[in-house]
């Protein structure tokens, strides 16, 4: 059995009964370089409206690492987990992007848009290596192809460490690889029962409240009690199925109340000031 700690750090703060806080953000080095010793447990690098570049991808993850706090954490784990969201519509079934985004060591995937038990499935799938039929969760089905060099690298792991750890949680206790699915329509709702109930491995449900608020006719209308109706759907079905619950935009607005309810994987945007180019503006008579 491996002796390693928990190195992803989303896991960790979730398997303590704390939420959990990460970000999207584009991939771009300057981005995490910024975040490099921020306090959030993971960041969501984005592929999916940004453009997928695995080379830029790579790059940014090297550059959210930071030797010095590694160091001092006694841990190979990185004080920021990168996970990376990727471009494919859950109906698309483009396995081979979660595979990319793994193979360069990124602890998690979110699939956008995933509406059937099917998408559910071969996501989660997608994330796993092959097994026999008569190991022990052998449930979903593996898929993911062989190519580890990277990701041992980056884990900081010899290649049969990794291969110990890079399952995904909580289906395998000791994975370090976090599935987030995005239901973002109303079929993902009426579904969301049967997904939860026949695809083990699932670490969070994140509602995708933009394309849902599109569909319901009330869009970007993220407060109206339509949209928020059919968000505490999604929250009462994956509470009734003991899965974590993810909440896209989280401000200061409504995060007392996005407790409340019971979320517990929050995107919380990092803000961007302007408050010292105003103070500079009115010093200089603008």
């Amino acid at each position: 059995m491996s002796t390693l700690p928990r190195l992803n750090g989303i896991i960790r703060a979730l398997e303590s009964g704390k939420p959990s806080f990460t970000l999207f953000a584009p991939c771009e080095v300057e981005t995490a370089v910024e975040l490099q010793g921020s306090k959030y447990d993971g960041i969501v690098f984005e592929g999916e409206h940004r453009g997928w570049d695995i080379k830029a991808l790579r790059d940014s993850m090297q550059f959210l690492l930071n030797r010095g706090l590694i160091a001092k954490s006694g841990s190979v784990a990185p004080s920021v987990t990168p996970t990376a969201r990727i471009p494919a519509n859950g109906v698309e079934m483009n396995q081979f992007l979660a595979k990319q985004a793994l193979d360069v060591g990124c602890y998690g995937v979110v699939f956008p848009h995933i509406s059937t038990v099917e998408e559910a499935y071969n996501a989660v799938a997608a994330c796993r290596y092959p097994r026999l039929k008569d190991k022990p969760l052998y449930e979903p089905a593996g898929i993911r192809g062989d190519g580890p060099m990277q990701a041992t690298r980056y884990w900081g792991v010899t290649q049969q460490e990794y291969y110990a750890r890079a399952d995904v949680w909580p289906l395998a206790p000791e994975g370090e690889i976090f599935v987030v699915l995005q239901i973002e329509d109303t079929l993902g709702i009426e579904n969301l029962p049967d997904i939860l109930k026949n695809v083990p491995g699932i670490g969070a449900v994140l509602i995708g409240e933009g394309d849902l608020s599109q569909e319901l006719g009330y869009a970007r209308q993220t407060e109206h009690k339509v949209v928020l109706d059919a968000m505490a759907q999604v929250v009462s079905i994956c509470k009734q199925h003991d899965v974590i619950v993810g909440h896209p935009h989280v401000t200061t607005s409504n995060i007392e109340r996005v407790l409340a309810e019971g979320y517990r994987y929050l995107m919380c945007a990092a803000p961007r000031s302007f408050a010292t180019l105003d103070n500079a503006r009115t010093h200089a008579g603008r």
